[in-house]
């Protein structure tokens, strides 16, 4: 900075107004920070999932815009669900709608469809749009980015962690280019009938025509996306697949001093290495539902109730096999607790508003939900658990699926989702059924309606486990059939 400084009190001796010298020191400023932000770059053969390059790979980086691949990760699982379709529309909350630049400037209180906030993301990375987007599939966008960090820990982005949907600077949101590497290779592998949207070239929204900032798309050959991002401490950010001739790579780089700079070292990459890559192989296969080990910590997030959307509906919840059931559940005591403690790696609708709670940490982590201690817990902590039961004012109604009069269920149960409407939560339970077999055989299936102000959800759960060990024995079960579940006390 020393000649930067230098450089404008040579422009102050030559009397430039002030406002040109600020406006020059912010520019320099800001390229002084962009060129502070460490290297760090990866190859991987995705074909192999062996490393053919790497520098400073498994180093903390923030990942700016990069954010947002995660937050399509869970569009597209929303989707591949069938909890949303691209024509859903997804309301832009005022929160939403005041996010910075670069955004698509839909107006609070507006809508997009899904399949235009997938767009907007890819072409215009707007910030706008992923907060509408983490809003809408979490119930307010710190909860989603408690569902995003739980999906990294399942894909195995053990150095992970989201605060919000966009990459907008925030210390605590930090990744690895080895992680972003393994994300963009499960982009891929996962979502092969949405991938195709990451070589998006350009995208129109009413009279404007936004085209791509991935420079790299139609300009390298074998290139089909993936994405940008750019902070200020972040440097040019860039995760790149390509292939060709049945050679597979995904390349990141990190910390670029300019997009052109991080555009040229990635072109380097790929000339290099891409030949290099494999034909063959055994295809490395990313899990969708790894886990954890105990010892992770859970983040600390707080939850706003103001962050939520101003109108539209919240999808229904699809619960799947995640660490979350190791870093994030835990006994709790309260409904507001209970509605953080029961994030999922598949967006679950929001819990009921609770009057005077906007800010709640999330818990620490429970061994009452993790498998591998499922027969030896102490009887302190089968207490503590025990203590979860919702109030009696949050849960009104009790109906069970198979009679209309049959009495409430109590003990230990199995929640396989939440629903806004009683058909929909009975259609949870026979898919769960028919998944589930033996496992439900002897299981109570029922309803528990409670209000969220007027509107009335239906949480669907299976009840009549003798103890806390058939309850979270029968959801380990269920989870290896792919149906996601939490175990708790009625």
């Amino acid at each position: 900075m020393n000649g930067f400084t230098q450089a404008i009190s040579k422009l102050k001796r030559h009397g430039l107004p002030t406002f040109v010298m600020a406006m020059a020191f912010t520019i320099g400023l800001g390229a002084a920070t962009a060129s502070a932000a460490k290297y760090a770059g990866i190859v991987i053969d995705a074909n192999t999932g062996k490393t053919l390059y790497e520098s400073d790979a498994d180093s903390l980086r923030y990942p700016a815009s990069l954010t947002k691949m995660m937050t399509l990760y869970l569009v597209f699982e929303a989707l591949e669900s069938g909890r949303i379709r691209l024509d859903t529309k997804v309301p832009i909350s005022k929160n939403a709608a005041a996010e910075p630049p670069s955004k698509l400037g839909v107006p609070a209180g507006g809508s997009v469809t899904v399949e235009q906030g997938i767009k907007a993301l890819v072409t215009r990375s707007a910030n706008d749009i992923a907060t509408a987007l983490g809003e809408f599939l979490g119930g307010s966008e710190a909860r989603f980015a408690q569902m995003m960090t739980a999906k990294a820990r399942s894909l195995g982005m053990s150095r992970t962690t989201y605060r919000n949907a966009h990459g907008l600077p925030n210390t605590a949101q930090m990744t690895t280019a080895r992680d972003q590497a393994r994300l963009g290779i499960a982009l891929r592998q996962h979502f092969p009938q949405y991938y195709g949207y990451f070589s998006t070239r350009s995208f129109q929204y009413g009279k404007q025509v936004i085209g791509n900032h991935n420079r790299l798309l139609g300009a390298v050959k074998g290139v089909d996306g993936i994405k940008t991002g750019y902070t200020r401490a972040a440097g040019f950010n860039l995760v790149t697949s390509a292939q060709l001739d049945g050679r597979s790579v995904v390349g990141v780089v990190m910390g670029g001093t300019s997009g052109a700079n991080r555009d040229a070292q990635m072109k380097k990459l790929i000339a290099q290495y891409l030949p290099k890559a494999s034909r063959s192989g055994q295809s490395l296969q990313i899990a969708r539902g790894n886990t954890i080990p105990p010892s992770e910590e859970a983040p600390t997030i707080t939850v706003d109730d103001d962050d939520l959307p101003v109108n539209g509906p919240i999808p229904v919840a699809r619960y799947e096999e995640s660490p979350v059931a190791v870093a994030y559940a835990a006994p709790v005591v309260n409904e507001a607790q209970t509605a953080l403690a029961r994030i999922t790696a598949a967006a679950p609708v929001a819990e009921p508003k609770q009057p005077e709670t906007a800010k709640v940490p999330v818990p620490a982590p429970a061994p009452a939900y993790m498998p591998q201690q499922a027969e030896t817990l102490s009887a302190p902590t089968a207490a503590r658990v025990a203590a979860a039961t919702a109030p009696e004012d949050v849960d009104q109604t009790i109906t069970a699926s198979t009679k209309q009069d049959s009495a409430p269920v109590s003990g230990w149960i199995v929640q396989v989702g939440t629903s806004p409407n009683r058909d929909m939560a009975m259609e949870l339970l026979r898919t769960a059924q028919d998944k589930g077999g033996k496992v439900l055989r002897s299981a109570t299936p029922f309803t528990v309606a409670y209000n969220k102000g007027s509107e009335q959800l239906y949480r669907a759960r299976f009840g009549g486990f003798n103890d806390q060990k058939a309850a979270v024995n029968a959801c380990n079960s269920l989870k290896k059939k792919g149906i996601g579940c939490w175990a708790a006390l009625q």
